[in-house]
């Protein structure tokens, strides 16, 4: 039996309107100007933390880093999937797999109380046997230590990793998984320079590359 764990942001949801529009409104809060989608777009992959260090490198802010921090948590907690959205056939995708008995978990850098919040949102959470988030450990990706916790929650003989970014590619690698990129969402680097076993562009043709990467013994 096989396991499939994805990354969330930027692989199964669209979810930078949501943390753009909380910057902003962080950023108008302390009287700083805004930050267009493009450039939060390139801050998200390597956690909320680092998030944040950018937007306050980017608006040369002053203010501590812990109380920028809090700020932006306030606001993206009070509505964490307003403007998400599924990548296209996301869910049909997700049926599918389960329906095939893989067995489904996220591996994340966003922190785990949001990531549930808007798996439960997107009637998402009876998918999934395993969520680490970003602050579920003390380590997070490219740290392979999450993902090797969620292989372990999932306990199946053959676990794949499906990720959009930079730092899901490097993750892999590190946990040794068969790695499928997603070219949709919010990498920077072209695929063809990042380690990965297979790409793909629409969720439709996600279960035949999961057959290629994860053969069914004769």
């Amino acid at each position: 039996m096989k396991a499939v764990i994805f990354d969330l942001d930027g692989t199964l949801i669209d979810s930078a309107p949501d943390i753009h529009a909380a910057v902003n409104l962080t950023l108008a809060e302390i009287g700083a100007a805004r930050i267009d989608l493009r450039q939060v777009k390139s801050f998200i992959g390597n956690g909320v933390g680092v998030l944040i260090e950018k937007v306050r490198a980017a608006r040369g802010l002053t203010l501590p880093q812990p109380e920028v921090l809090e700020r932006f948590m306030r606001h993206y907690n009070a509505n964490p999937a307003t403007l998400t959205t599924l990548y296209p056939n996301v869910r049909a995708t997700l049926e599918l797999l389960t329906a095939q008995g893989t067995a489904l978990g996220v591996c994340t850098n966003k922190p785990e109380g949001p990531t549930r919040e808007i798996l439960a949102a997107f009637d998402l959470t009876r998918f999934f046997s395993a969520v680490v988030g970003g602050d579920t450990l003390t380590a997070r990706k490219p740290d392979p230590a999450p993902l090797a916790y969620a292989v372990a929650a999932l306990n199946r003989p053959t676990t794949a990793y499906v990720g959009d970014s930079e730092v899901d590619a490097e993750t892999a690698q590190r946990a040794a998984l068969p790695f499928a990129i997603f070219s949709q969402g919010y990498r920077k680097t072209p695929i063809s320079e990042l380690p990965h076993d297979a790409s793909f562009d629409d969720f439709a043709e996600l279960p035949a590359v999961l057959d290629r990467l994860m053969p069914v013994p004769a």
